[in-house]
């Protein structure tokens, strides 16, 4: 990706620059582990109605950068608000997670009646943030891949092993295709929508790409996400993709080299050393301390900063976590993260 001049540290990242130190945000950094979070939750209601509350989920979208120098603002929302728009009923049980119905493993997508305008909320609250933002910082939409999204929509619920979407894509394939497909198409859709409300670049996050054999990755998350970038970089050519296939391991260069994305985020699990060593030269790469070192604390999370810093060094590297923060995470912890990565 050419590189064109930017106030926004971060961005330039994406586009290939190398920044010492690094730029910094944290998967899930807006949420449960903030107290003013939890505070706005108690005021509004549930997970969902603060997602569709874009006055409220701007604030929260905020809130982590009032507390720490972060250079990013990953936008409030959550990745089954597509599912949610291709027609499935979403809510959110407390102390269980999402339940989304019919499930797709005995009801067909195509009876199902798609609300494009399910979205539009999740565009406000971007504009709302883009309006409040420090012009400095840059501010990323995401949404799922459509392997992950898929794995929600068959079972109606998040599993540990994703069996139910794998078996179907074994034993109904024309039918999972289509699925995949549908995913695709509104995702397209939903991450334009982002950027045309004044997102920088954006994320696809497929949480559970790890759960599946080499041959089914490369048809369930490298072709998928594929078209959707390829589609996507037709609408917007200079906007940053970022892909987060997360336990994707070994296979990851070849998420990298058939999905065309601009830069990669890498899970706590792979090697940093190896990272570097196995990703394309100059290749933007994200991530990747283990969120339970911040839990952790101390010496242990001093050097592992040092480490993740020292193995992208020669290359264009935005810190950040491996996956999302846990909301036990002590604030004090993150503080030590960040000055530790700001050289402080």
């Amino acid at each position: 990706m050419a590189s064109m001049p930017t106030n926004k540290r971060l961005l330039g990242v994406l586009k290939g620059e190398r920044h010492d130190p690094p730029p910094a945000w944290m998967m899930r950094q807006a949420g449960r582990y903030l107290p003013e979070y939890r505070a706005l939750r108690a005021d509004k209601g549930g997970f969902l109605d603060l997602v569709y509350d874009p006055e409220a989920a701007a604030e929260i979208t905020l809130q982590p950068l009032r507390r720490f120098p972060f250079e990013a603002a990953i936008l409030f929302s959550d990745i089954l608000i597509v599912p949610y728009a291709l027609g499935q009923d979403l809510r959110f049980v407390a102390g269980e997670g999402p339940r989304l119905s019919p499930t797709l493993d005995t009801t067909d997508l195509g009876n199902l009646t798609r609300h494009a305008e399910r979205l539009d909320p999740i565009y406000e609250t971007v504009r709302l943030v883009k309006a409040a933002l420090d012009p400095s910082i840059t501010l990323l939409g995401f949404a799922g891949s459509p392997w992950t999204v898929a794995t929600y929509m068959v079972a109606g619920q998040g599993s540990k092993d994703q069996m139910a979407a794998r078996v179907m894509a074994y034993t109904d394939r024309e039918r999972f295709a289509a699925l995949i497909e549908a995913i695709g198409e509104m995702t397209v859709d939903y991450l334009s929508g982002q950027v045309e409300a004044g997102a920088d670049a954006v994320q696809l996050f497929d949480s559970w790409s790890g759960s599946l054999a080499p041959e089914e990755f490369a048809r369930w998350v490298i072709e998928p996400n594929a078209r959707i970038v390829s589609a996507f970089k037709a609408r917007h050519p200079d906007v940053p993709v970022i892909g987060f296939p997360k336990g994707a391991g070994e296979k990851l260069p070849a998420y990298v080299a058939g999905t065309g994305v601009d830069a990669v985020g890498i899970d706590e699990t792979i090697d940093p050393d190896w990272a570097h060593a196995n990703l394309p030269a100059n290749l933007p790469v994200q991530g990747n301390l283990d969120p339970l070192l911040l839990i952790a604390g101390g010496e242990r999370l001093e050097a592992a900063v040092d480490r993740v810093k020292n193995a992208f060094a020669g290359r264009p590297h935005i810190f950040n976590l491996g996956h999302g923060i846990d909301k036990s995470t002590p604030i004090a912890n993150v503080e030590t993260m960040i000055a530790r990565v700001r050289g402080e």
